[in-house]
Parts: C-alpha cells; sequence; structure tokens
C-alpha cells in the first residue's frame, strides 16, 4: 500500500478543492462500508482519502418545500429514525435497512450505496422509484442531477473529478401515495440483492393510480427505471391485471448475467414477482395501510 494522505473538511467547498487539486486515486469516506473492505482487500490504494462525516450539510435530514432533504452521508440508522422521514417514505427506510447488519447500518450511507455503483445496491433502486434528485457540487459549482443519471455501470458513474454528491432531494408527497421496496436473496439476511424491485405510485381520491415509478435492480449493469412497467399501472385501479403487465415489463426490461448467484432465465423471473409484490406493499400504502 502507497502512502495515502487523509483529510477532515469542515465545508463542502473545502472537500471539492481538495479533490480538484489532488492527483492519482481519490475516494470520498462517508460510512466506509464499502472503501474500507476495499482498501483491506488491496482492491483500492487510495492517495488521498476525503472524510465527509464533519460536514453538516452531508450528515442532516430537513424538511424542505414539503419534502426531505438529506445528506449523502447520513447512515441509514439514521434515515430509519427518524420518525417523519421513515413515516413519509417507507420503502425507501427499509430498502436503507437492509445494508448490511445493525453495525453497518450505523455507518452505511445512501450515498455511499449509490457511488460504489454496486448494480445489487439496495438503497438506489428505492431512490430512483422515489423521484429523487442529488445535489452534486465540484469545480464549476452545483447541479441537480436524477438519481438514475448518477451510476453508468459496474462501479462507475457520471460525477467529473472534484465532484461529490451532496444530498438527496425527495419532493412532497401527494396524498394516497405508497413506495415499497424488496428484494430477493439466498439468505434470509446480510446477502446481495440477486434481484430488486422498488416502486412508488400515487392514487386519486376514486383509487386509480395517476402516477408510478418502477425500478429494478441487480438485473443489469446499473439500477433501470421501467417506464412501461409505470405505463401498466397508471390509469388503472392497479388490479391483478395491472400488476401483472407490471411484473411482465420489469421482466421483460431486465439484462441479468449469469452467475454462481443466479442465472438469467431465473432472475429474469423473479424480476417481474419481486416487482408484484412490492406492488401490492406499495398499494396498500397508498390506501393508508402500512
Amino acid at each position: 500500500m502507497s502512502e495515502m494522505r487523509y483529510e477532515a473538511p469542515k465545508t463542502v467547498e473545502a472537500a471539492v478543492a481538495l479533490l480538484a487539486g489532488a492527483s492519482g486515486t481519490l475516494r470520498v469516506l462517508a460510512g466506509g462500508t464499502d472503501l474500507l473492505v476495499q482498501m483491506k482487500s488491496g482492491r483500492v490504494d487510495p492517495t488521498l482519502v476525503v472524510d465527509v462525516k464533519g460536514i453538516p450539510e452531508m450528515t442532516t435530514i430537513a424538511v424542505e418545500n414539503g419534502g426531505f432533504r438529506f445528506g449523502a452521508a447520513v447512515p441509514a440508522m439514521t434515515l430509519h429514525e427518524h420518525a417523519a422521514f421513515s413515516k413519509a417514505w417507507p420503502g425507501l427506510t427499509e430498502a436503507a435497512m437492509l445494508i448490511g447488519s445493525y453495525q453497518i447500518k450505523g455507518r452505511a450511507s445512501v450515498g455511499g450505496n449509490l457511488c460504489n455503483a454496486s448494480p445489487a445496491a439496495d438503497s438506489v433502486p428505492a431512490l430512483i422509484a422515489a423521484g429523487a434528485t442529488a445535489t452534486i457540487a465540484g469545480p464549476n459549482g452545483r447541479r441537480e442531477v436524477k438519481v438514475e443519471d448518477i451510476a453508468t455501470g459496474p462501479g462507475k458513474t457520471s460525477l467529473g473529478k472534484g465532484e461529490i454528491v451532496v444530498s438527496f432531494f425527495l419532493p412532497a408527497r401527494p396524498a394516497h401515495s405508497g413506495d415499497a421496496y424488496l428484494r430477493f436473496i439466498p439468505r434470509t439476511e446480510m446477502d446481495i440483492a440477486v434481484v430488486g424491485a422498488g416502486i412508488n405510485l400515487t392514487l386519486d381520491a376514486s383509487g386509480k393510480c395517476t402516477a408510478a415509478r418502477v425500478c429494478i435492480g441487480a438485473v443489469a449493469e446499473r439500477a433501470l427505471l421501467v417506464p412501461d412497467a409505470a405505463k401498466a399501472l397508471v390509469g388503472t385501479t392497479v388490479d391483478a391485471a395491472a400488476i401483472e403487465k407490471m411484473g411482465a415489463a420489469c421482466s421483460a426490461a431486465a439484462k441479468p448475467i449469469d452467475d454462481k448467484r443466479g442465472t438469467k432465465v431465473y432472475r429474469t423471473k423473479v424480476c417481474g414477482v419481486m416487482a408484484k409484490r412490492a406492488a401490492a406493499i406499495a398499494l396498500n400504502r397508498a390506501k393508508g395501510a402500512n
């Protein structure tokens, strides 16, 4: 391992300046639950590590324009313990709480889960289904980006040199809205998703779906938003036929690989199944049942 420089700036601007002005292998430390494992195994040998846990903007949850903004370094457990946030976004909260053991959840962040860019990241499909946007800061200022546009492939993101994800914004929820995330894993706990599915939908007063977002994970090189799956739900009462059509659209969009954890055929089928189950949970939540 080469000599490593460690910095702990107190502002976003200072963090950006450090990353923009350095060369070599640069890494941001939020929870560290991916980075430290990668360093210990020798997969990553950074020349600079920028610890952002001391930046208030990146470690707080706040109400904003009726919605929520939370820092990219907020631990999963903190989201879970924030009563208003977890009530408004139970699906996203549950997805974040699937990241490792309870000890890991106390450190692991949604920002880190996203920027690690694993196709099987649990919080990412739920975040995309929620319609979240990310605030990115860099040498040229700040920009807003849809979460689905950040990961570009395994271990790769669209972030430029010196850019970091600062926070996520979730818009105000209309009445009669619900979200859910489900994954399939070989074990009962602490495993990597073979398939994941996040659903977010809104009903009108008559029970008809007026808006939906469906995202699938672990079945392509990155989490995939599936517009055809959403279209299958909008305009319906999210009945059995609509849910079946939505599940079929998810399976059709899946582009999985064969590996020791599942075949292409298996993952494609299970993708539709998990999406249908998640849709049923989101529907019940939209109707007022938790």
